[in-house]
């Protein structure tokens, strides 16, 4: 597994009964976690410390709880900062998981020692971005929601980044794609971390299972024959580490060669030693 590990103000303090218990800087949260399938004794002290709860709901969704706990604060990884803010269906806007990918780009976009234009999919509140944006690269960040290209933008001030070559984009992934194809337009590295389940613009489905290997396909036009990597997430149950690797195996590694791996992703328990699961991850590099 390949495991967030290097976090000074983020940390998985214990975990029990499908809950998590959580270190953001200052602040203590709890939240569901599906793979929490385990009941042990919850004896460390921050569980009687929270500073908000998410209570999931019988119905399906939930909301949270607060316990003098700010409407955002900020927490910092290595170089970047990251404004956080407790939102709908239990999200802070950040998934820490994700270190462990942000270290990998770093390392592969400062080894080329070349100008890197990296394309970041689904793109979210921008944690890939930076990281790519830190090391050198110039992004384009692509994002459906509004919202998450602003915040994305916030944490790129933040991080001192905002006058970074980014471009953000509040756009359809797949219609951007497309469109970039027909320009000729081409990337030295490209991220996804595409949704289970989504809609378009105009209604548009998109279904993880259905809708991710033909994008793939289409995505992979937008690689050179020099470029550099490919990385891939997935969240969505059922979609294991062999799977993100036959997909990048049949699409970008059967065009370019290279090497592809794929793992799950988690997070050290300090309380237990456990590292807890967070779904998957699938890289190609070009060898």
């Amino acid at each position: 597994m390949w495991t967030a590990d290097n976090w000074k103000e983020y940390e998985v303090i214990d975990t029990s009964e499908g809950e998590k218990l959580e270190r953001w800087g200052r602040y203590i949260l709890l939240r569901p976690d599906p793979q929490v399938i385990w009941n042990t004794p919850r004896s460390t002290k921050e569980w009687s410390k929270l500073n908000g709860h998410y209570h999931r709901s019988s119905k399906g969704g939930g909301e949270w709880e607060f316990f003098d706990l700010p409407q955002e604060w900020s927490i910092h990884y290595r170089e970047l900062t990251f404004r956080l803010k407790p939102f709908s269906f239990k999200h802070t806007g950040l998934f820490p998981e994700q270190a462990v990918n942000w270290d990998w780009i770093d390392g592969i976009i400062r080894k080329a020692d070349r100008p890197v234009k990296v394309l970041n999919l689904f793109a979210y509140t921008g944690g890939a971005t930076l990281a790519a944006a830190k090391a050198g690269a110039s992004v384009t960040h692509v994002d459906a929601s509004k919202g998450m290209v602003t915040w994305a933008k916030e944490n790129a001030a933040a991080s001192g980044l905002g006058d970074a070559p980014i471009r953000w984009l509040v756009d359809d992934c797949v219609k951007f794609v497309e469109r970039e194809i027909r320009r000729g337009n081409t990337y030295d590295g490209i991220i996804m971390d595409p949704p289970s389940y989504g809609r378009g613009p105009k209604g548009e489905i998109w279904k993880m299972e259905e809708s991710i290997y033909p994008f793939m396909e289409l995505t992979t036009k937008l690689l050179h024959k020099n470029s550099l990597f490919f990385l891939i997430n997935s969240y969505t149950t059922g979609l294991q580490p062999a799977v993100l690797t036959y997909l990048l195996s049949t699409t970008v590694a059967k065009k370019f060669g290279g090497q592809v791996t794929s793992s799950e992703i988690g997070l050290p328990v300090t309380g237990s030693g456990l590292i807890l699961p967070c779904g998957a991850s699938g890289r190609w590099v070009h060898s």
